[in-house]
């Protein structure tokens, strides 16, 4: 470190690379611009999107492989263009850092009105408290490094986004030397608490003989996988995930039966989950989507459901104990040979990855999906746009953890593609394949450019239904409709990348080929799919709540 004093925003700035951060996401604007040189400056690579909830986007998935992601913007108008992306942060738990370059200090004090203003100074900041861990001002060089460290470790510590404002003029402003920095250490759990609740479900699982477990995102958000693993393998039992945990342990495993989403799920899964005398839930949220829309059966005396903070079996709730110890101290207790379970089949034995295209076959999205199905290797991260696409991703069998991306539960529409360039600067020896729809494509089409600039090997996967079509399930109606576009001429419009228009199996292949073998730019697939041609999770949904089945029942 050099002699120089210690700044404001080199403080900010370092502390964030010491938690990992390697690139920031966002637009300039008067107020933060200094700010923006000292980020450069100082070695974080600065990755400039089209607008500000895309860069909020590209961040979220940033995040979500690197554990954690950065947001850079003006004050007002940029703070509050990215707030979708940080409440879709909050929601799903991930550790975000907001950055907003902020007027001067003396100009807050003014009583001239400043642009890019909504009521006083602090109405943006104020706005951010209901969706972030913390919502700092840095209007203070000598409080500066409390407010930023404290901030930050709650950022790394609840996974939740935080926003840190700076004004311009404290930028340069000297604060305190930078001391050594580690997240503070979770409370542990109460061992009293513990000891009873892990005797309790030890006690359930022994006496069970159709137990299974569910594993959900906070096993990946918390760091777990490993212990899960350990917990998996030494109970024996087959295991689920909910669809925002899908591949929070390989489905390639033996034991991995695949996604459990109520009447969304494939039937076998459904028998399997909905049957069990005793389901161990790991890290799984009870949330609408996660079960179907409604459609799950799952009976609260045969539950035993872990989060980070609590314990619940049955109808008792253990406060104050860790998920992490709930993982150990099962496993600890396995006894050999594992658990009694009912019978089933691994995922990967279930759902054929092979596949054998039938020249001149028009495309349907579940011959798609198949052909994805094959097509995915060890090194490919797939991203899932709301909708049906993320539905159809459901049966897609991945290799690894932080394989899968997609927004299961908060469900932004446009996500898919600023996170398909968040992923791919995350992890570039991945290949990144974006799954998305037209209406949601039209939504962020522009972040297409951030990845030809950046010369992304992504492969997008854009199928064409002509307009909203899970929407027109639900309720058709002219609003479903939107403007026809050529999309696979994009790439030529933005200067990078190729794309291609595909219409038969034939042809698909065909580009996936020539798409695995390119690496300068973003590959377009896109593909013509009948306007109500919809993934089977879809169509079980439907079947499912169709007001025939209602009445029958």
């Amino acid at each position: 470190m050099s002699d120089a004093p210690v700044t404001v925003a080199h403080y900010l700035i370092e502390r964030l690379k010491q938690a990992g951060l390697r690139h920031a996401f966002g637009v300039p604007g008067d107020y933060v611009l200094t700010f923006m040189d000292r980020l450069i400056a100082q070695g974080i690579d600065l990755v400039g999107t089209c607008n500000e909830l895309n860069a909020g986007y590209a961040a979220d998935a940033y995040a979500r492989i690197n554990g954690i992601g950065c947001v850079c913007v003006t004050w007002g108008v940029g703070g509050f263009s990215a707030m979708n992306a940080v409440a879709g942060a909050y929601a799903e738990q991930v550790p975000l850092v907001l950055l907003v370059g902020g007027p001067r200090t003396t100009q807050r004090r003014s009583s001239m009105l400043l642009h890019h203003a909504v009521g006083d100074s602090g109405t943006m900041q104020q706005a951010f408290s209901h969706i972030t861990a913390a919502s700092v001002l840095l209007d203070d060089p000598a409080e500066a490094p409390q407010r930023i460290d404290r901030a930050l470790a709650r950022c790394l510590i609840e996974k939740r986004p935080i926003m840190i404002e700076i004004p311009a003029d404290m930028v340069d402003q000297p604060c305190q030397a930078l001391k050594p920095f580690s997240v503070p250490a979770r409370p542990p759990s109460d061992p009293d608490a513990l000891a009873e609740a892990l005797d309790e479900a030890t006690a359930l699982l022994s006496n069970a003989s159709r137990a299974v477990i569910l594993g959900g995102v906070e096993l990946h958000r918390y760091g777990l996988m490993s212990e899960f693993l350990r917990l998996v393998e030494a109970s024996g039992l087959p295991v689920a995930t909910t669809l925002l945990g899908k591949a929070v342990i390989s489905e390639h495993h033996p034991q991995a039966i695949g996604v459990y989403e109520g009447g969304m799920s494939r039937r076998e899964i459904r028998d399997i989950v909905e049957n069990a005398d005793v389901l161990l839930c790991l890290g799984a949220w009870i949330s609408d989507m996660n079960f179907g829309i409604y459609t799950a059966r799952l009976a609260d005396r045969h539950m035993v459901l872990a989060n980070s903070g609590r314990l619940k079996i049955q109808y008792h709730v253990y406060e104050q104990v860790w998920i992490g110890d709930v993982l150990t101290g099962l496993a600890d207790r396995m006894p050999k040979g594992g658990l009694a379970h009912p019978p089933f089949k691994s995922v990967s034995q279930v759902l054929d990855t092979g596949f054998i295209s039938e020249p001149g076959r028009k495309l349907t999205l579940s011959r798609v999906m198949k052909r994805i199905n094959a097509f995915l290797e060890q090194d490919t991260t797939v991203i899932a746009e709301t909708g049906d696409s993320i539905f159809a991703a459901a049966d897609l069998v991945m290799h690894h953890d932080v394989a899968f991306i997609g927004q299961a539960f908060y469900l932004s529409i446009g996500y898919a593609l600023p996170a398909t360039l968040g992923a791919a600067l995350a992890a570039p020896s991945r290949r990144t394949l974006a799954l998305i729809g037209d209406g949601a494509f039209q939504m962020t089409v522009q972040e297409l450019s951030s990845l030809c600039r950046r010369k992304a090997n992504a492969i997008i996967v854009l199928m064409n239904n002509d307009g909203y079509t899970t929407e027109r399930i639900i309720h058709e109606g002219p609003y479903n409709d939107i403007q026809p576009w050529a999309y696979h001429q994009l790439p030529e419009v933005f200067g990078g990348g190729w794309g291609r228009r595909v219409m038969t199996e034939e042809e698909l292949d065909h580009a996936l080929a020539e798409a695995r073998a390119s690496n300068q730019g973003p590959a377009l697939i896109e593909i013509i799919l009948d306007r109500f041609d919809t993934s089977e999770a879809l169509k079980r949904l439907g079947a499912e709540l169709s007001p025939d089945r209602k009445r029958a029942s």
